[in-house]
């Protein structure tokens, strides 16, 4: 299980501080979809980022989606790094006190502790990432104005370090 503490920062999460890949793109309900495709396309250019491919499309899905049903922010920003066999993917929100918290899916029982036969999937995204991410976590952009905060994820290609 991997422990994530959100500090107040004005570093750039791991590998961003180098040229990344930069989307800006409106919060709507095809944001999710369009960060995907943009992530793919990324690690589609090289043999490389291959194996990467959809635990990436996994992870910034679910971070693009918690992103839109989460806030009110206007424009969701992702960054893309890549290094080798390694991409670092960030989600940049305007809604700093919203932090994500990885959940236990449990199968039959609900929010409320019921057995309706439904998944309770709050933190259900998160807790993927966490999963299939070498690294993740947040990072709080206190000295913003707007105050902003990033969701990002580092995958590794297999045999890669």
């Amino acid at each position: 299980m991997t422990t994530v503490t959100a500090t107040a920062s004005t570093a750039p999460p791991p590998l961003l501080d180098r040229k990344p890949y930069l989307l800006t793109l409106p919060n709507t309900a095809a944001a999710p979809k369009i960060a995907r495709n943009f992530v793919s396309s990324l690690l589609g250019i090289d043999r490389r980022h291959h194996a990467l491919v959809e635990d990436a499309r996994l992870c910034v899905t679910e971070v693009v989606t918690n992103a839109h049903r989460h806030t009110q922010t206007p424009l969701i920003r992702v960054s893309a790094a890549l290094e080798g066999g390694r991409v670092t993917v960030a989600v940049t929100d305007d809604r700093p006190w919203v932090l994500p918290v990885p959940t236990v899916v449990v199968r039959g029982q609900g929010q409320d502790g019921g057995g309706d036969q439904s998944a309770y999937e709050e933190g259900r995204g998160i807790a993927l990432v966490a999963h299939l991410a070498h690294a993740w976590g947040t990072t709080i952009y206190a000295s913003d104005p707007v105050g902003r905060k990033a969701i990002w994820f580092t995958l590794e290609s297999p045999g890669w370090g």
